[in-house]
C-alpha cells in the first residue's frame, strides 16, 4: 500500500510502503469502543466517597417516644431516611480501572489506523523537525495544511524544539511512538505520521 510523504512545506518528498496488515484490516467498531472505554475508565479517579449511617455525626438516642406522638417510630437520627441521616448504596472510594486482553488492544489500534487510512485523514510526514521553537513559524506551516485538529506522532523521542513550538497551538497534540493510543487517534481529525513513526508503529504491531 503506497502513500505520499510531505515536509512541512507541503511538498511531496517521495513515497512509502504501508503494510496492509496494519493500515489496511477492517475496522472493528466494537473492538474500538471497548479499547476506548477501557482507557477512559482507567483515567477516573474514583475518589468520590459518601457517607453511611456508622459515619454521620449525631446521637444514637431514640429521637422520641416510641408511642403517642402520632409519627412513625424512629431509632435514630442517623438512619437514611432521616433528613441528616446517611446514604443508602452511595459511591466509596475504588478503582474504576477494567481488564482488556492485550490482543485486543494491538487490534483496535490497527483499526484505529486503518480506519484513519480508510478515511483518507492520515498523513504521512518526512520528520517533525524545525529548526527554531517558535509557535509562530509552525503555525504559519501547519495553516497551509487542512488537517482541522490533528494528532502529530513522532518516532520514539519527539523533536524538542516542535513540541516546544506545537504546545501552543490548540489544535495540534503531538506524541512519542510509544505513547500512540486509540483515544487521541479517534478524537483528532487528522492523524499525521512521520516516517520514523510508521516505520516504529509496524515493527511494534507486527
Amino acid at each position: 500500500m503506497k502513500c505520499d510523504v510531505i515536509d512541512l512545506t507541503n511538498k511531496k518528498t517521495g513515497t512509502i510502503d504501508l503494510d496492509e496488515n496494519i493500515f489496511g484490516i477492517e475496522v472493528r467498531r466494537d473492538l474500538l469502543a471497548r479499547t476506548v472505554n477501557w482507557q477512559l475508565d482507567k483515567r477516573r479517579s474514583g475518589n468520590h466517597k459518601v457517607k453511611e449511617r456508622a459515619e454521620v455525626n449525631g446521637t444514637k438516642s431514640k429521637p422520641f417516644n416510641q408511642k403517642g406522638t402520632g409519627r412513625a417510630r424512629q431509632g435514630t437520627l442517623r438512619a437514611p431516611q432521616m433528613r441528616t441521616g446517611g446514604v443508602v448504596f452511595g459511591p466509596h472510594v475504588r478503582s474504576h480501572e477494567t481488564k482488556l486482553p492485550k490482543q485486543i488492544r494491538r487490534l483496535a489500534l490497527k483499526s484505529a489506523l486503518s480506519a484513519k487510512k480508510l478515511e483518507g485523514k492520515l498523513v504521512v510526514l518526512e520528520k517533525a523537525k524545525i529548526d527554531s521553537p517558535k509557535t509562530k513559524e509552525l503555525v504559519k506551516s501547519v495553516s497551509e495544511f487542512d488537517w482541522g485538529r490533528a494528532l502529530i506522532i513522532d518516532g520514539n523521542k519527539v523533536d524538542s524544539k516542535f513540541a516546544m513550538a506545537a504546545r501552543n497551538i490548540k489544535e495540534l497534540d503531538v506524541l512519542p511512538c510509544v505513547g500512540a493510543n486509540v483515544y487521541d487517534i479517534l478524537r483528532r481529525d487528522t492523524l499525521v505520521l512521520t516516517v520514523e513513526a510508521v516505520t516504529t508503529l509496524t515493527d511494534r504491531l507486527k
